[in-house]
């Protein structure tokens, strides 16, 4: 299918460039509403090349979701949005607040209440929402069966105790896939950003009569994704570190895993999404479906680039991470027919490639963690 003409808010950062990339190359007509913000682009922004890849692929604006003047720019004679403009990051959302709050709930809100009241025929909306939803995901007791269990307490934490127990029998919790009708309890700031986004966006197009999805993106990673930003994720993180020659600390015990999704299969499942046949108001995982520890993502790692970090378990933590979390994929499967189609394996092989061709950023990571200790926020 092409000839779509797209907009996309958030269109110069990690995700959107690459979906941006995929829509121009498959004949889509496509728009793109980003900041540029610092964080993510660097003090010169339209340097960046997550910018500079746009160009000739798509119009760009500059501008931000949460200006309706610049939302009227862009929205004429545009079928489907794919909203994807947000503040990442669950450590940085639980000391910003208001600013998460603004961007992420007051931008999607300001969005849809300009399709809603000017007119524009919009019959399309996506939006990135998150594993983050869900807080700590799904887990198994063998005597009590299926549990969802809540956000883990900072005194058992400082005492060693990471897993979860069963509430009732106090047995380990084996933790198994969560689907999309699992419990919805997220445990940070910007969770809960996440899922008023998904809400909105899915309640607004059940009654407008648009088609609305929502996917909840797991731990996106690949080429492209920012070396500099400290909120960016672990495998960013940690290669900087390593190129530094810089200590890597593991939190927790190690074992903590995350179902990571390499960034050519969430392009493929939104293009999917943006470009399904027929009307849906729904909400799907995207991920790789496998659980991967920290520790093996830090070792992995290592070995691929080299150096000589140090790699060491603390027993730190910080306060609105989950333990867990792996995505069941039989919905996104079965209706959009997506199927992710790179492993870990190979997929920790092309970004380390691009890693390496990659100038060495400068290193935030310990500024970001003295933040969330001075907030109390890290232990």
């Amino acid at each position: 299918m092409s000839g779509r003409k797209i907009l996309v808010t958030g269109g110069a950062g990690f995700i959107g460039s690459a979906l941006v990339l995929a829509l121009s190359e498959r004949g889509h007509e496509v728009t793109v509403l980003d900041n540029l913000a610092p964080q993510i682009h660097g003090a010169d922004p339209e340097q960046s090349p997550l910018f500079k890849r746009l160009e000739g692929k798509a119009r760009f604006v500059r501008g931000d979701v949460t200006v309706r003047t610049d939302l009227m720019k862009v929205l004429p004679g545009v079928d489907t949005v794919v909203h994807l403009a947000a503040e990442t990051g669950t450590g940085q959302s639980m000391y910003a607040i208001q600013h998460y709050s603004e961007v992420n709930v007051g931008g999607t809100a300001l969005l849809l209440d300009v399709i809603a009241n000017d007119g524009f025929p919009v019959k399309r909306l996506v939006v990135a929402s998150s594993r983050a939803v869900y807080g700590e995901g799904c887990y198994r007791c063998a005597v009590h069966g299926t549990l969802h269990p809540e956000a883990r307490s900072a005194e058992e934490m400082v005492k060693g105790q990471f897993e979860h127990l069963c509430p009732v029998c106090s047995l380990p919790l084996e933790v198994v896939p969560t689907d999309e009708g699992a419990a919805l309890h997220p445990s940070s700031v910007y969770g809960v950003t996440k899922l008023t986004q998904e809400q909105l966006v899915l309640t607004v197009g059940r009654a407008l009569g648009i088609s609305a999805l929502a996917f909840r993106y797991q731990n996106v990673y690949g080429p492209g994704q920012s070396l500099s930003n400290p909120y960016t994720g672990i495998l960013s993180i940690f290669s900087t570190r390593i190129r530094n020659g810089s200590p890597i600390n593991i939190f927790e015990d190690g074992r903590e895993s995350r179902d990571f999704v390499f960034i050519g299969d969430v392009v493929d499942a939104t293009v999917k999404g943006i470009e399904h046949p027929e009307p849906l108001v729904d909400v799907f995982n995207v991920g790789s479906g496998a659980a991967t520890d920290v520790m093996t993502i830090a070792q992995t790692l290592l070995r691929h680039l080299g150096g000589c970090s140090s790699i060491s378990v603390s027993g730190q933590f910080r306060i609105g991470d989950i333990r867990h979390n792996v995505a069941n994929l039989e919905k996104v499967k079965r209706t959009l027919g997506f199927e992710p189609k790179v492993g870990i394996d190979d997929g920790l092989s092309a970004f380390v490639n691009w890693v390496k061709g990659e100038q060495i950023s400068g290193d935030r990571y310990e500024e970001s963690l003295n933040e969330l200790r001075a907030k109390g926020l890290f232990k």
